[in-house]
């Protein structure tokens, strides 16, 4: 695929992030066609590059987050390192960074200091509690977001609409911004329904495993071999599910016969349904059920699911040349655009691997100049 025919072509992100959601959101925008320069510390690089299982002497959590971005190591804390990122900011569209709140600041290189060398500049700050409030301060991981809020790490997905949306007001008003991404806000933002119950009734929400607090049946039940999903979350599904399982009878209950009554008698609707599920294999009942038209699938292991041929199909499941793994398996990009589609299009790079290739092409350095550089730990 030509990459001048994506959505964020001539776009460049100089990316500080490491671990989990800054890489994530950075991956979606080197998906959409962005040059995405990874800023990597010399000698170590992000985090993850030394967490097991490793292919290749590379590790595979790494890999599965940094396709389509090239690696440049740069020691921020050395001035020098921080006049180079700066040189690189002003020829640069989008810095992303998920330091503590105030570490950038700290070393200079905060929103103010970089919108100077650059006004055009979007700036992405990922964090675990954001910017204000009186909790700003704390440090966080997604596991220790997920304690708090209830919910798992998908701040990647904000992070890079945020970026998207600052890049279409920069078109208009050409002026760049600061987006601030807390993986809190991103998570109580995912409660949705559940926080509308507890505004609405004062009702504390109760742990239910797969169980839905609104829709039964709406769940997971076991059939002889395998587990599956049922969805039936409305009166019309409802009937049709009933006729599928060849008890028709059950959708005229008066105990069944409405979604309130339904969920009022979850606790005598559930053990039926795994009784009925029980007789039969797990085929034979995703066979009816898709013959009637109710939504319904087997729950499926890691390895089901990456060896999907439906998914291969539609270039879910993608395999790069890597220079030190062999061929690396990655996932693909969801968002399909028809016309300027985005595409896993590079494997994940080797720390430092486009170090040179970056100073010279971006800064005109000469090779000379870099290699000092690099024997004084500033690339």
């Amino acid at each position: 695929m030509k990459r001048a025919t994506t959505p964020l072509a001539g776009v460049r992100v100089l990316d500080l992030t490491r671990v989990l959601a800054g890489p994530f959101c950075s991956m979606m925008l080197g998906d959409m066609g962005a040059e995405v320069i990874k800023v990597e510390e010399p000698g170590r690089g992000d985090d993850t590059r030394a967490w097991p299982p490793f292919a290749g002497g590379e590790a595979t959590y790494f890999m599965s987050v940094n396709r389509n971005k090239q690696s440049l190591t740069l020691n921020l804390k050395a001035p020098e390192g921080r006049e180079i990122l700066k040189k690189l900011v002003a020829r640069s569209d989008v810095v992303l960074e998920n330091f503590r709140p105030g570490t950038m600041e700290r070393l200079g290189l905060g929103y103010r200091a970089l919108s100077r060398v650059n006004r055009r500049l979007v700036y992405g700050a990922i964090s675990g509690f954001g910017e204000s409030g009186p909790e700003a301060g704390r440090a966080g991981y997604d596991l220790t977001v997920q304690g708090e809020s209830g919910l798992m790490d998908l701040t990647g997905f904000p992070g890079a609409h945020g970026v998207t949306l600052a890049l279409l007001a920069r078109a208009r008003t050409r002026r760049g911004q600061k987006v601030e991404v807390a993986m809190l806000d991103v998570m109580a933002a995912l409660l949705t329904y559940q926080a509308g119950i507890y505004f609405a009734m004062k009702q504390r929400p109760t742990r239910r495993g797969n169980q839905h607090p609104s829709i039964v049946p709406y769940e997971v039940f076991k059939a002889r071999d395998a587990y599956l999903t049922i969805g039936a979350a409305n009166d019309s599904l409802w009937q049709r599910c009933c006729a599928a399982l060849g008890r028709p009878e059950l959708a005229r209950d008066p105990r069944f016969d409405t979604m309130a009554r339904r969920v009022a008698n979850r606790d005598v609707l559930v053990p039926l349904f795994n009784e009925i599920f029980a007789k039969r294999r797990a085929a034979d009942w995703l066979r009816v059920l898709d013959e009637a038209g109710v939504p319904a699938g087997r729950i499926k292991t890691v390895e089901e699911v990456c060896t999907n041929g439906h998914l291969r199909a539609r270039e879910m499941i993608v395999d790069l040349p890597h220079p030190s793994a062999g061929t690396v398996t990655v996932m693909g990009v969801p968002i399909k655009l028809h016309a300027t589609p985005g595409a896993a299009a590079t494997a994940p790079p080797t720390l430092g691997q486009h170090t040179t290739q970056i100073l010279t092409r971006l800064l005109r350095l000469k090779r000379s100049e870099i290699e000092r550089l690099r024997k004084a730990g500033v690339v």
